[in-house]
């Protein structure tokens, strides 16, 4: 009925529009007459001018409204690459603002819907910016769910969206399967430069990418399989090895549910993050009054140092089970059978209550497994019946993964470590991931910076271990970092957020470096005062890896001044099986 009713409404709109056309005719403007461009396998669905200096998300629920924004052409397009594909994109362009540069803009999770913030934050900064729903909203999905059992009257489920019914994602939808991995940004990224060129009267000089968690994972694909869309890439807490990441999340939830002795209760993160804490804080180069640790691998806290004794019991301490939760948790996902381990551990100080932050206590209290709808895809809706061969609750790490992989991993894993030709287009790589992520492990961002630097002809090196000198010793270091450069965020949860210095811009740098030819030694991140500007809290540099910020001994610890980037001794970093990796 409703869908009814939107009919008449609009048929209306159009006969009053009508009238108004025949008595003062509007003027067709550089935007409007986008609507009939014609780009191939896409339909440009609008093209509108917003002088209004805000703009409503469409679907917001409780109404979400963007301010501070300059006029703009808001242009929306559905791409159809194959017959199966319906790519929603969005690209908005700055009417008088423009910096003559391009910026594509990721999302995270499953995406399934347009990141509007990221288009806003881009048009605020000058540039004609983009941003695709990955193809995967035409089956439904949203960034936590695409595939799923159902909601099952959980009710932390229901408020982060997941469906009330079962429903199977990309499941025989293998053209939707390419569009998500890989095929959506690249062609939004194209028709997206072609609009631009149609509104300005010229190309843009420079183009970027800019996204973290899947936006990530979207930026390092982009970088692999096609170099030459982008000058300039961003890309923080990249989700590139999708599959085995995945099934990182199947094996975290099949911890804490393994029996009920082993949830970890409300509140116990928060405990052992204050036990991890008053062992580890400031042995790594942080000043002693951190409430996050600059580099959690100097950290080698044991959860059994929380175990209850005498009359002592949860949510005061820790039972044998939690601890051996805990201990699973650190430890990575494993191979039960051979003991390879299939995705790095979480980081000592990762653990926090809060369930926005997508880690255990997120993970833990939902029905199933978060983003395990990525499994639905190969084994289709059985994967949510407890009685079938496998399921989120019995799925087999050591059995099963194969399946998956041959599947999923050529089309979803942006795993090559080949970036010459992007090297050769001229282009500048700049990663960054925060220490405290309790959603992708940080040393992820770690092994694949270093699996760079092995194609760069690093020698053997013992296995987890890096030579971190920056001298004529570790050339290949020099010639990466000449192109590509990591920056690790201390406190940092995912993408955002966290005890640490978890605001900073890191694309100026990317532009400086690409335009002006200035590589970032340093970025300067701040904490706010309850996250909120304008008040400061803190600020430190983050440190051009495998740098850290060590604390001078004396001034300001709450001052990034008082803080030096210095070489880090040689830590051991969690990496998986070569079959797994990097």
């Amino acid at each position: 009925m409703k869908r009814h009713r939107h009919l008449l409404v609009g048929a209306t709109t159009a006969l009053f529009a009508c009238v108004a056309l025949g008595t003062s005719p509007a003027m067709a403007t550089a935007c409007t007459n986008l609507r009939s461009l014609q780009l191939q396998h896409t339909v440009i669905n609008s093209a509108d001018d917003n002088t209004t200096g805000t703009f409503m998300v469409p679907g917001s629920s409780p109404p979400t409204t963007i301010t501070g924004l300059p006029a703009f052409c808001r242009v929306t397009a559905t791409l159809i690459p194959s017959s199966d594909s319906s790519i929603k994109i969005e690209v908005w362009l700055p009417e008088t603002t423009w910096n003559g540069r391009f910026l594509g803009t990721g999302g995270g999770g499953f995406q399934g819907t347009i990141t509007y913030n990221e288009l806003a934050l881009g048009i605020q900064g000058g540039f004609a910016a983009t941003n695709s729903d990955l193809g995967t909203g035409s089956s439904g999905c949203n960034p936590l769910f695409c595939g799923s059992a159902g909601n099952m009257g959980n009710p932390l489920a229901i408020d982060f969206g997941d469906p009330t019914a079962p429903s199977t994602g990309l499941f025989g939808h293998p053209e939707r399967i390419k569009d998500f991995g890989y095929r959506a940004i690249h062609l939004m990224t194209e028709r997206g430069k072609e609009i631009v060129s149609a509104f300005y009267g010229h190309r843009s000089q420079r183009a970027y990418f800019a996204g973290c968690s899947t936006g990530g994972q979207n930026a390092l694909m982009e970088a692999q399989r096609f170099p030459n869309d982008y000058d300039g890439i961003l890309a923080g807490a990249a989700a590139f090895n999708r599959t085995h990441l995945h099934m990182a999340g199947l094996y975290g939830w099949q911890n804490t549910h393994a029996s009920p002795g082993r949830f970890i209760q409300a509140g116990q993160m928060t405990l052992i993050n204050q036990a991890v804490l008053k062992q580890c804080v400031g042995q790594d180069g942080g000043a002693k009054t951190d409430q996050f640790l600059t580099d959690p691998r100097d950290c080698h806290f044991d959860p059994k140092v929380l175990l209850c004794t005498g009359g002592n019991a949860p949510p005061a301490c820790l039972t044998s089970d939690q601890v051996t939760t805990m201990q699973r948790y650190y430890a990575g996902t494993i191979d039960p059978v051979n003991g390879q381990v299939v995705n790095p551990g979480s980081q000592r100080g990762n653990e926090t209550d809060d369930i926005l932050a997508l880690g255990l206590a997120f993970q833990e209290r939902l029905p199933e497994p978060a983003f395990d709808g990525l499994f639905y895809w190969v084994f289709g809706p059985s994967f949510g019946y407890p009685a079938s061969a496998t399921n989120f609750a019995n799925f087999d790490f050591h059995h099963d993964i194969a399946k998956v992989d041959d599947q999923l991993a050529a089309v979803l894993n942006a795993t090559s470590s080949d970036l010459g030709d992007f090297r050769a287009h001229g282009g500048k790589l700049l990663m960054y991931h925060g220490w405290a992520d309790p959603l992708i492990p940080s040393q992820s961002s770690i092994n694949y910076f270093l699996a760079l630097v092995g194609n760069e002809g690093q020698g053997p090196q013992p296995v987890g271990f890096f030579d971190h000198g920056n001298g004529p010793g570790n050339p290949a270091l020099r010639r990466t970092q000449s192109y590509a450069r990591l920056f690790m965020v201390p406190g940092l949860y995912h993408c955002s957020g966290g005890p640490g210095p978890n605001t900073f811009d890191a694309l100026t740098p990317l532009v400086k470096w690409v335009e002006a030819g200035v590589a970032p030694d340093t970025i300067l991140a701040t904490k706010f005062v309850a996250d909120t500007p304008p008040a400061v809290q803190m600020t430190r540099p983050l440190c051009v890896f495998p740098k850290v910020a060590k604390y001078n001994g004396s001034g300001d610890a709450n001052n990034a001044a008082s803080f030096t980037c210095v070489a880090d001794e040689n830590d051991f970093n969690q990496k998986p099986a070569p079959k797994y990796g990097p």
